[in-house]
């Protein structure tokens, strides 16, 4: 991934505009657009900044290399939650799962355990939606992430949205993989971090038209 691109995700994954990230630095949007289309690049005390905004290292931002994601995202008390949270998400909304009773009025409920292991997936809305996943041990809660996103077209394909869901990797098992396509589809997703702690953005495109993103975070519950 290049700067450019990382700039994007990253600024997207505060909810900020080009504006707001330009305030932050003190710096004219157009800098931070320049920055972005990548036809132009920020000197070393504007890197430095950056990498203090986003809890990123100047490393990171400098190289084309994937997400800042951990090799192999697991909870050292925990190590099989990475595997039973895959498991869990190709079995629901992913893979086209059954909803279960709601939990609360008008939400949006899915179920899946396995031996001492239970994830509940509740979320409310369609088009604009806000949820939370989340998993018990022996019900103890033990991870919990929180999403909220929104169509931004109506070229956007649940359809396609939930395949991508369904190729979510080991290495980063909180939404989709890094990048997923299909057709006039494209799908991109931005993770910092690991299970124990991790905040990050997807989008998908028809064509050059974003129709769709959300933002989510979460991280092992102790």
């Amino acid at each position: 991934m290049l700067f450019s691109e990382k700039l994007q995700l990253l600024r997207k994954s505060k909810g900020w505009t080009q504006e707001d990230l330009a305030a932050e630095l003190s710096l004219a949007r157009q800098t931070v657009t320049k920055w972005e289309s990548g036809t132009g690049y920020p000197d070393i005390a504007n890197l430095i900044a950056l990498s203090e905004l986003f809890l990123v290292t100047v490393d990171y931002l400098v190289k084309d290399d994937p997400c800042r994601v951990q090799p192999r995202s697991t909870d050292p008390d925990r190590p099989d939650l990475a595997d039973f949270l895959l498991k869990a998400k190709h079995a629901t909304y992913a893979g086209k799962g059954p909803e279960c009773e709601s939990s609360r009025p008008s939400s949006h409920d899915l179920r899946y355990a396995e031996g001492d292991y239970l994830y509940i997936d509740t979320y409310l809305g369609g088009e604009r939606f806000s949820g939370e996943e989340a998993v018990w041990f022996r019900d103890y809660p033990i991870f919990a992430m929180n999403y909220s996103g929104r169509v931004l077209d109506g070229q956007f394909s649940c359809d396609f949205l939930k395949a991508a869901l369904s190729a979510v990797p080991g290495h980063m098992p909180f939404r989709g993989p890094e990048f997923f396509s299909e057709g006039d589809y494209r799908y991109r997703c931005c993770v910092s971090g690991g299970v124990e702690w991790f905040q990050g953005y997807e989008e998908i495109f028809f064509g050059d038209l974003r129709v769709y993103e959300c933002f989510f975070h979460g991280g092992v519950v102790k």
